[in-house]
């Protein structure tokens, strides 16, 4: 039987999410990074281009690292010269945590031709090919995001077990 056409999508989704994860483990190994490590800069750099305050609780949640993992991956950042505590000049109470200059050339020199790429294959496309790929990219983020893992069935105890 032949597969919907919505299926074929999905598995081409999950073929570029596949691709796309082996770049990043590439990258954090020829960098001395935690693929952790990476996941955090990339939540750190969408935080900054937002204008959102970058927090270690923030960048735990959005981990789902406890206290102790969030400031582990924050302080292998910050020994590699890849992140900064910086005051909050609003609040001195509080610590933001900032990308420094030298991780963002670091990972444009890796990502950029991947970036470029697919900024000049969007561009090809017109205002409503574009806001369809927007769409279904957010709408697919937003049930990763808001659905609960699926539980896995559980293996039957092996022959002789108690």
């Amino acid at each position: 039987m032949a597969e919907s056409e919505e299926l074929r999508i999905f598995h081409l989704l999950r073929a570029v999410t596949v691709e796309f994860g082996l770049r990043q483990a590439e990258f954090a190994a020829r960098n001395a990074m935690h693929p952790t490590d990476v996941r955090a800069l990339i939540c750190l750099l969408d935080a900054e281009r937002d204008g959102t305050p970058a927090t270690a609780g923030r960048l735990g949640a959005q981990l789902g690292l406890n206290s102790a993992g969030t400031t582990a991956v924050i302080d292998r950042l910050e020994r590699l010269g890849h992140l900064a505590r910086v005051r909050d000049e609003r609040d001195r109470r509080r610590v933001l945590l900032r990308v420094e200059d030298g991780a963002k050339e670091l990972g444009r020199a890796w990502f950029g031709p991947l970036i470029d790429g697919t900024v000049a294959l969007l561009g090809d496309f017109d205002a409503r090919e574009s806001e369809a790929v927007r769409r279904f990219l957010t709408g697919v983020r937003d049930l990763m995001a808001a659905g609960e893992p699926p539980s896995a069935p559980v293996p039957p105890p092996p022959p002789g077990s108690p």
